[in-house]
């Protein structure tokens, strides 16, 4: 019986084991070491340039579970590239003066982000740039052939949380379909239902986020270890993103029956926790073992054709004055992009806290919710409630300037409701509406939030500098043109809420008349806000 591992061929009687994506290992030549030598410097420069994003990768790997794979990316980029060092000799580094171009232009999405405060964004930018780099200092063909450890770097950036609420909504969505396909009656407001042993809410942690992210990244460097053909490539890193948001679904419809049938004595602590992961680890042990019974242990005939002929050619030498050339070329180049954002940073500092006067004058009345936006803490806040046909409408200004991470208008973490639900409050529905107001059209977020006080319509929208939006990758573009063009980079929040008693209509129809009503004092108040 012969034992081997994934990456490496059987061997011959007597022969040692190659990895299969390898070709046998030759000493480098002295030349080849020094412009390897050289091309680590400039990638360290790099990391060094962009020090304050590469810090914000491991402050989200260190706070965040479901990215704590952050810390391994590198180190198995690392022994992927180790792997295939045989192609440092093959082709040795030839450096690529039209790649410059590339990194200018990451480096310019870098800069856009930066000035929208993307953080996302800033670090996709950051991490491309190591292999466009990497092909600026290697050239096409030794990039070409290094193409997956390089790109590989790009799943330590966290991604994934713009599809929480998508995958929140499909676990609830799956669960409440499988018990009401096994006779059990649900009763569902938004995200959370109650069946008769009890009640269940479906939060961030069951999103199945963690297992999605988990997935994809074992299953793409599994179908790259494991295969040579494309096709069956992407195949396995399909089933990698679908498997996990099935089995997810099928984990919380478990736990739910599990609870169901016990009494609500199991799966509803610590144990509801260790059973999904437990749960997660089978279906990914299973997915591997389907996926292994195709596996191609050897390269196919093209494939070891051309590394015949790779290693007929006689390299030429590297020379490295033109290696050190390159070097500090791509330093230079990676270094206009930070040195520009000191720049803009300066000129858009405002040291003037702003000052927001209370937006409307009577009639006030007393607050009739204790539902409060879970927003970032604002440099200046007004909350009032007023009058509107009899009706009481809540009003929340939110006003930031000088905005970071941490302190910024628009961001993931900004909700209606608290993700902890502590105050009881969460949202049922949410979508787009499209309102007369100001002399014209005016885009509003609609929301239902059920809270212990009742049920509340909520309108909502954003002020980017001058322009009003409801869509947050506009206002960040509004942002970054704002701050470019040396504007600074104020903006604010507007939410309006009214009980939600008899009908929505009801309830819209209150909120179009204080919006008519009462949108020029709003629109007053920030710009006075602004201006000062």
């Amino acid at each position: 019986m012969q034992l081997t591992t994934p990456g490496l061929a059987p061997a011959a009687d007597g022969a040692q084991a190659v990895p299969h994506h390898a070709p046998p290992v030759r000493p480098l030549p002295p030349a080849v070491a020094r412009a390897l030598a050289i091309a680590a410097l400039a990638l360290l420069a790099l990391g060094a340039l962009y020090h304050g994003t590469a810090a914000s990768l491991v402050a989200i790997w260190n706070s965040s579970e479901t990215f704590t794979h952050g810390y391994v990316i590198l180190p198995i980029s690392l022994w992927l590239v180790w792997r295939r060092r045989a192609v440092f000799a093959l082709h040795p580094p030839r450096p690529c003066w039209p790649a410059l171009a590339l990194l200018a232009l990451a480096g310019a999405g870098w800069l856009l982000a930066r000035m929208g405060e993307v953080q996302v964004v800033m670090q996709y930018a950051f991490v491309a740039m190591l292999p466009l780099a990497a092909l600026a200092l290697f050239g096409a063909t030794l990039a070409r052939a290094l193409t997956f450890p390089l790109l590989f770097l790009l799943f330590a950036v966290p991604f994934g949380e713009v599809f929480m609420d998508a995958l929140i909504n499909f676990t609830a969505d799956f669960t409440v379909w499988a018990l009401q396909a096994t006779g059990i009656p649900v009763l569902r407001s938004g995200n959370q239902f109650e069946i008769p042993s009890g009640n269940w809410s479906v939060v961030e942690a069951c999103s199945g986020l963690r297992y999605l992210v988990s997935s994809i990244t074992l299953g793409c460097l599994y179908a790259y270890l494991t295969y040579y053909s494309t096709r069956r490539r992407l195949a396995f890193i399909a089933l990698s993103v679908v498997v996990p948001i099935i089995a997810n679904g099928l984990r919380a419809y478990m736990i739910v029956m599990l609870g169901h049938h016990s009494g609500m004595t199991l799966a509803v602590g610590v144990d509801h926790l260790i059973y999904g992961w437990l749960f997660f680890g089978l279906v990914m042990l299973l997915m591997f073992w389907v996926g292994g019974r195709w596996r191609e242990d050897e390269p196919p005939a093209g494939a070891r054709a051309e590394q015949a002929a790779a290693e007929a050619r006689t390299a030429l030498p590297v020379r490295a004055g033109a290696m050190a050339a390159m070097a500090a070329a791509v330093v230079a180049v990676a270094g206009l992009w930070p040195a520009a954002a000191a720049y803009y940073d300066r000129v858009n500092f405002n040291p003037n806290p702003p000052r927001l006067a209370p937006a409307l004058a009577a009639p006030a009345a007393a607050p009739f919710t204790r539902w409060l936006p879970a927003y970032m803490a604002a440099d200046a806040t007004v909350r009032q409630t007023h009058l509107q046909d009899g009706a009481p409408v809540a009003v929340h200004l939110l006003y930031y300037r000088n905005q970071r991470n941490g302190k910024s208008l628009i961001s993931s973490t900004n909700r209606l409701t608290s993700n902890d639900d502590d105050a009881g409050y969460h949202v049922v529905s949410s979508g787009q509406r499209a309102e007369q107001a100001g002399g014209g059209a005016f885009a509003v977020r609609e929301a239902r939030v059920k809270g212990p006080d009742g049920e509340l319509l909520v309108w909502h929208w954003m002020r980017v500098g001058e322009h009003d939006t409801t869509n947050n990758y506009t206002g960040k573009l509004w942002q970054a043109w704002s701050k470019l063009a040396g504007r600074g980079d104020d903006g604010a929040a507007v939410l309006l809420a009214t009980p939600l008693t008899d009908s929505p209509d009801a309830a819209r129809a209150t909120l179009r008349a204080f919006l008519r009503a009462q949108l020029p004092a709003l629109d007053a108040a920030l710009d006075q806000a602004r201006a000062r």
